[in-house]
């Protein structure tokens, strides 16, 4: 009977066999190495045109400024040298800063030569402790004690001090330079009938100094004395040696009088 039948099984199907492959994972590695060098090339050429558009508004500016600088409308563009014209190019320094850098130095450099001169006259005239040079922030200061110059109490020049002060003038005449001339007391007051104070003595002092140097060549448009008594000390009052030094006579190259001596000059010229 069928229902009995046994049953029979399907026939197999002999399918080949895929063989596995070893597919690697990935690109390959040479992939990498392009990569970089097509990365590299890339910003190589951005770069270039970067700095090729700095180039080109960096010249811009370059024009512009010529334009301005040498009042011109017309410049040539790059590679293009017909019609160029090189003109001085104005400094950066305003004229007037010029002129004043260039007074400072000439002022500045007469001022050193007085001091080297003096300073020589001084050492060969063995005048050390009587007269002294210095240059500094306010000019050349002079000095001279009233040992080397007067009487004591008097405002009489003394031949010593006569024959100091002609060679002091030699020098000092070489210049057109506003000299003023002090004179200084120590607190010893005075009281006498010629010099009833210390301003007398002091103010008759400095007015005997300018007269000899207006005598030796010093023109008097540039030369004033003045008087200070005992109140601009340089030393101690309280010793015989300090009072020594506090009383002298001062010939001063003001550095700002002259300065505005050539201004005015300057301005006159104008």
């Amino acid at each position: 009977m069928a229902e009995n039948a046994p049953e029979t099984e399907a026939p197999a199907l002999n399918c080949p066999k895929v063989e596995e492959q070893d597919c690697p994972v990935g690109s390959p590695e040479w992939m990498g190495t392009f990569a970089d060098l097509v990365t590299l090339l890339m910003c190589f050429f951005v770069l270039l045109f970067a700095m090729s558009t700095t180039q080109q508004e960096t010249f811009k500016e370059l024009v512009e400024s010529m334009r301005s600088a040498l009042g011109v409308t017309a410049v040539p563009e790059a590679g293009n040298r017909e019609g160029l014209t090189m003109h001085a190019v104005p400094s950066e320094t305003p004229a007037e800063e010029q002129k004043v850098d260039e007074m400072g130095g000439l002022i500045q450099k007469d001022l050193e030569e007085i001091v080297s001169e003096v300073r020589e006259l001084v050492m060969f005239n063995k005048l050390g402790g009587l007269v002294t040079a210095s240059e500094g922030d306010m000019g050349a200061v002079i000095t001279m004690t009233d040992m080397l110059l007067f009487e004591k109490g008097g405002a009489e020049l003394s031949e010593m001090g006569i024959d100091v002060l002609r060679k002091v003038a030699s020098v000092l005449s070489r210049l057109a330079y506003h000299v003023k001339v002090k004179g200084h007391t120590d607190n010893v007051e005075m009281n006498s009938k010629i010099y009833p104070s210390n301003w007398e003595l002091s103010a008759a002092r400095a007015s005997a100094v300018v007269r000899l140097l207006v005598e030796s060549g010093l023109n008097p448009k540039y030369i004033s004395a003045e008087g200070y008594a005992q109140y601009k000390p340089v030393a101690t009052n309280d010793t015989e040696e300090g009072r020594a030094r506090n009383r002298r006579v001062e010939i001063i190259y003001d550095r700002d009088i002259i300065a505005r001596d050539f201004e005015g000059l300057d301005k006159g010229k104008k």
